[in-house]
């Protein structure tokens, strides 16, 4: 399926004078007034972003996205590798903004999904409805339409305007939280229910990023559903990494159990000293004041050596990190040599 670009906003990324900022919030105003969909700009001279609003038919399902892509420039040698980011509960496509920007910074196009069942929507409406809505977006109708919300953003933007700018063969899926269930779901996992197994594995996803991943709803051995993961992944978390939503409570350990458990032998856990869930998103100061943009730096430059390692076969920037981030991090386990 091709993209309909009529709903596409690019926006250059530049440098600008004040009056020039005016001026430009002063569109801003305007379009908005006008109800016009856009992007939001991202001022750094690096990158642009493109808001899409796709719909999967076949569902009946909003499927909206942003792109970080890198500038034409920098992807004139070769097609770009790409990852594809999924939200955790109550997110949006316009979260993990430091990740997608870093990583267009850097040469590699990253999309951010919005997933409509578990999206920045369930905080709307009567408060006292909120423990069911959450609990609604965590059953498994919710789980594999996220899955197939990965696939079908992946079939669409391959078969559009962008595609010959993209490497298909270096696609990482990466996501925090129920993102990251996501995640290992299109990298593999396998989840048993009423007699048959779930498979959402995408063949296209090469490796993993695991942000903050929860064990499964409802399952209690990791090992059953996540050793068919084999692809090289990277496991994120903190030690004080704890989900507290009102009738689920899930400890750090599940992050380091679910490494544990999946079955790639190419595969890195880092684990911060001390920090909180939600320290991985965008919100600043949660985790600590001091501590917040040091994980998200570090997190920054993690994530990209990871993809370097596995694409690039360099594995210089990632066996260099520990020592670098020593300071801020309790654990770190790489694969053996």
């Amino acid at each position: 399926m091709k993209p309909d670009t009529r709903h596409l906003s690019r926006h250059p990324t530049r440098h600008l004078t004040r009056r020039t900022l005016l001026q430009a919030a002063a569109g801003a105003a305007a379009l908005a007034a006008m109800k016009l969909q856009a992007a939001e700009a991202q001022w750094t001279g690096a990158f642009e972003v493109l808001d899409l609003d796709w719909a999967d038919s076949a569902r009946q399902r909003a499927v909206p996205v942003r792109l970080y892509l890198p500038a034409t420039a920098q992807a004139r040698s070769a097609r770009l590798p790409l990852v594809v980011f999924s939200h955790g509960i109550g997110g949006s496509r316009r979260g993990y903004s430091y990740l997608g920007q870093h990583f267009a910074r850097n040469g590699v196009a990253s999309l951010h999904l919005q997933h409509v069942g578990s999206d920045r929507n369930l905080w709307m409406g009567n408060v006292f409805g909120l423990v069911g809505r959450l609990q609604g977006a965590a059953q498994d109708a919710e789980a594999i339409a996220r899955a197939q919300d990965l696939r079908f953003a992946l079939d669409t933007l391959l078969a559009g305007d962008l595609a010959p700018r993209l490497d298909d063969s270096r696609i990482v899926a990466a996501g925090h939280s129920y993102g990251a269930n996501t995640t290992l779901l299109a990298a593999g996992a396998k989840v048993a229910r009423e007699g048959r197994s779930i498979v959402l594995k995408d063949e296209r996803v090469r490796a993993a990023i695991a942000i903050s991943a929860p064990p499964f709803y409802g399952e209690r051995e990791p090992r059953r559903v996540l050793e068919s993961v084999t692809v090289p992944s990277l496991h994120v978390t903190a030690t004080d990494d704890i989900i507290r939503i009102p009738g689920y409570y899930s400890g750090s350990e599940d992050r380091v159990a679910v490494f544990d458990a999946v079955g790639s032998r190419a595969k890195w856990l880092a684990v911060f000293e001390g920090g909180s869930h939600s320290m991985f998103t965008d919100r600043a100061g949660t985790g600590g004041v001091a501590l917040n943009p040091q994980v998200k730096a570090a997190t920054q430059a993690l994530t990209l050596a990871f993809v370097s390692a596995v694409f690039e076969g360099d594995g210089s920037a990632i066996s260099a990190w520990p020592q670098q981030h020593a300071a801020i991090l309790a654990r770190f386990s790489a694969p053996a040599v």
